[in-house]
């Protein structure tokens, strides 16, 4: 098995709502966590994609982003 790759542990985990549809791929997510209240850009992940998961405004989410850039994201499971 081994070590997670470095992608998988530098990864933040977040739940929100899909608040608009942008370009056709791209969502503007309202993220909520606490005090925390933040607006991502995020796009489907591959897995979504390969299995035509459909996500459309008001749909909660689960988004990963990286500790480098907490305003894109991708969305990697629809709650």
């Amino acid at each position: 098995m081994g070590a997670p790759r470095e992608s998988e542990r530098d990864v933040l985990t977040f739940e929100g709502e899909v608040a608009a549809i942008h370009r056709g791929d791209l969502f503007t997510v309202d993220v909520t966590a606490g005090a925390l209240r933040r607006t991502i850009i995020a796009k489907r992940a591959g897995r979504l994609v390969a299995a035509h998961i459909r996500v459309v405004p008001g749909d909660r989410v689960r988004v990963e982003v990286t500790p480098y850039d907490l305003t894109r994201g991708r969305i990697t499971y629809r709650l």
